[in-house]
């Protein structure tokens, strides 16, 4: 992708709302291009977390594996937590604490076109130019806590289904 149609994308993904031309032409020149096939691993819950993905083309799937919890017993199956489609960002935790992933992040359709933002870069950028370092840091903050609010209610929908099925 040219720098110009990495430009045109950014513009129409959430966490890069409101950024001026020449903001979004400065994230574009730190990306990172990579193409991933149906299945592929992109990262591994519990492994180091250095960058933030933008999804320009496919999805992926956000994957947990709950024996990892140490509650359910070996060989459970992984369980899909979400779906990011085109447009969507997801790792940008690692933007925040640089800790361990959360969860994995795979693939879900063939050639799934995805940009990847290096931690570094993008602080840098944040430090050097603090009015696109706030509205970054805003936007993130916002469809974090959107993503926080829909895991909140898929907890109460699942526990409220659970009391409804122990009191059959």
């Amino acid at each position: 992708m040219s720098t110009a149609s990495i430009v045109n994308f950014l513009k129409q993904c959430d966490i890069f709302y409101q950024f001026t031309p020449t903001q979004l032409e400065l994230v574009a020149n730190i990306c990172q291009e990579a193409v991933y096939q149906k299945d592929d691993l992109i990262f591994r819950e519990n492994s180091d977390s250095k960058e933030l993905y933008v999804i320009v083309q496919g999805e992926v799937d956000i994957v947990v594996d709950p024996s990892l919890v140490g509650t359910l017993e070996e060989g459970t199956e992984n369980r899909v937590i979400a779906t990011m489609r085109r447009g969507q960002s997801f790792g940008e935790v690692a933007l925040v604490d640089e800790g361990l992933r959360s969860a994995s992040a795979c693939a879900s359709q063939k050639d799934t076109h995805l940009l990847i933002i290096p931690r570094d870069k993008l602080i840098m950028l944040c430090d050097t130019y603090p009015q696109l370092g706030y509205r970054l840091m805003y936007n993130l903050a916002a469809d974090l806590a959107m993503k926080i609010r829909n895991t909140d209610l898929r907890i109460r929908e699942q526990l409220l289904y659970n009391k409804s099925q122990d009191q059959k």
